[in-house]
């Protein structure tokens, strides 16, 4: 499952990227979020990548207001500006323009979100950016506001499919720092924020949707 490009271009959309994954997951996410999102308020949405999924939830679920964001620009310095593009393209006035986010960081450029969303992050990425995003989740969110997490895990008594593995495997083989959490650990951190798991939602390609409530 060796990919060191998650994103091609888009040669009818110059500027942006798509991602493939995002293409297959966003109809099975969206599903979930609509039995779970507001429908009035903010959605902040930790880590935007290309701005794909923002973009067709904010299409399908006008009512909130949607705020992308990526990490500062030292990580990718294209990054929101590619997010800004897409948004630019789609015309939707629900979504805000993207902001920098470093999940990791103990202050958000935000006071307040009704519910947070973070697609594929915590597997690729250091494990303070999930211990941040806790406690972020936990300063922003109202008590039940709900922090949604996507992205393969792994669970206690559950054998983990060698896809999944494979996928461990080359994620550490790119950056020592990356690869699959447990469900178990995750809840652990989201505890230690204030933050209580609710809700685990199966997926399709081995995948699951966290769902965690703040207290």
């Amino acid at each position: 499952m060796t990919n060191p490009d998650p994103f091609r271009a888009l040669p009818h959309s110059p500027g942006t990227r798509s991602s493939p994954a995002a293409l297959r997951n966003r109809g099975p996410i969206l599903d979930v979020l609509r039995t779970l999102l507001p429908r009035h308020g903010l959605v902040l949405e930790i880590a935007s990548g290309s701005g794909e999924h923002v973009v067709h939830f904010a299409g399908s679920l006008p009512g909130p207001t949607w705020q992308p964001s990526e990490q500062p620009g030292d990580t990718n310095p294209e990054a929101l500006a590619m997010i800004a593009r897409r948004i630019a393209a789609a015309g939707l006035a629900a979504i805000r323009q993207p902001i920098a986010i470093d999940a990791a960081a103990g202050d958000w450029p935000l006071e307040r979100a009704d519910a947070i969303i973070c697609i594929n992050m915590v597997h690729i990425s250091p494990w303070a950016a999930t211990q941040g995003l806790m406690r972020g989740a936990a300063r922003l969110l109202p008590p039940g506001g709900p922090l949604l997490l996507y992205g393969p895990y792994v669970r206690a008594g559950v054998v983990t499919v060698a896809s999944n593995l494979a996928f461990d495997a080359d994620l550490k083989s790119r950056n020592p720092e990356w690869g699959l959490r447990s469900v178990e650990t995750v809840t652990a951190e989201a505890a230690t924020a204030g933050l209580k798991l609710d809700t685990v939602h199966e997926m399709p390609a081995n995948n699951l949707i966290l769902i965690y409530r703040a207290g």
